[in-house]
């Protein structure tokens, strides 16, 4: 849609836009949501594809994705053959609700940004163990972990003038062995649950990530692969009821029922007993 309200587009040079932000100002790469609903008080739109990030660095620490990066990059892109959760990068691409000309446009910083409970960067980033790397004015640099970044439905905690410029994810958790279970409505819908088990084959550790089903995600850590009562006993002590999402693919009822069976297929699939 048009946004009547904006009357200047910026290009900015250099590495770090955040130097010419303003009050009014929306930073642009893929444009998915910026286009997609009214925003009277946009002023001005950035290009952050103008700075040239590079996509996909692979080094010795793990993998760092530009938040400019789109999805449809992530998606080809072809992981070393040691990361044993590499190819979950793709299939979380898999599990947008959008067509080719999204995946061409959306870029996995933005799908995160947006902070839907739904998305799938979001999950991606989350069982993975990554740091957002966050500039804001004056030069200003800090790290966050995807939990304390969404703050509920369409909530997250940058700050004016922030701009998210990478998510970080460590080499250690992209050799983990993963297991993951979704479910939607409709064969092609959105995530009314999106759940991902992580454990690292020589510390025997269990990791189970909640998104979609919740307002924001939520991460279970346990020494070795708890047994099913220890894991449900753990998602009813760090996943309140009101902390279930309620929309039109799920009541709170059905999403919290959903992540108990569902986190327990990932237990038992990690667990060798599936």
């Amino acid at each position: 849609m048009d946004q009547g309200t904006v009357k200047e587009f910026i290009r900015p040079s250099g590495d770090d836009p955040t130097s010419q932000w303003q009050p009014g100002d929306a930073w642009l790469a893929g444009g998915t949501f910026l286009f997609s609903t009214p925003l009277p008080d946009m002023r001005r739109l950035i290009d952050l594809t103008s700075l040239g990030w590079p996509n996909l660095v692979v080094g010795p620490q793990g993998l760092q994705i530009a938040a400019t990066c789109r999805v449809v990059d992530l998606y080809d892109f072809p992981p070393p053959a040691d990361w044993t959760a590499g190819p979950f990068l793709r299939e979380a691409v898999d599990s947008f609700l959008a067509g080719f000309k999204i995946w061409n446009n959306a870029t996995v910083g933005g799908n995160i940004c947006t902070s839907l409970p739904a998305s799938p960067m979001t999950t991606m980033a989350a069982a993975l163990d990554a740091t957002l790397e966050i500039w804001g004015p004056g030069g200003s640099r800090r790290t966050m972990s995807v939990p304390d970044f969404i703050l509920g439905n369409h909530v997250n905690a940058l700050q004016p003038g922030e701009v998210l410029r990478a998510i970080d994810i460590p080499l250690e958790s992209l050799k983990r062995r993963y297991s993951y279970q979704r479910f939607t409505l409709t064969k092609h819908g959105r995530s009314s649950e999106f759940l991902v088990g992580t454990s690292d084959p020589a510390k025997g550790d269990f990791m189970l990530t909640i998104t979609a089903a919740t307002s924001r995600p939520f991460i279970l850590r346990f020494g070795t692969i708890p047994t099913a009562d220890e894991l449900h006993a753990a998602i009813d002590n760090g996943v309140r009821d009101g902390d279930y999402f309620d929309d039109p693919n799920g009541s709170p009822a059905h999403r919290k029922h959903m992540t108990y069976y569902l986190a327990e297929v990932i237990r038992a699939d990690l667990a060798g007993e599936a």
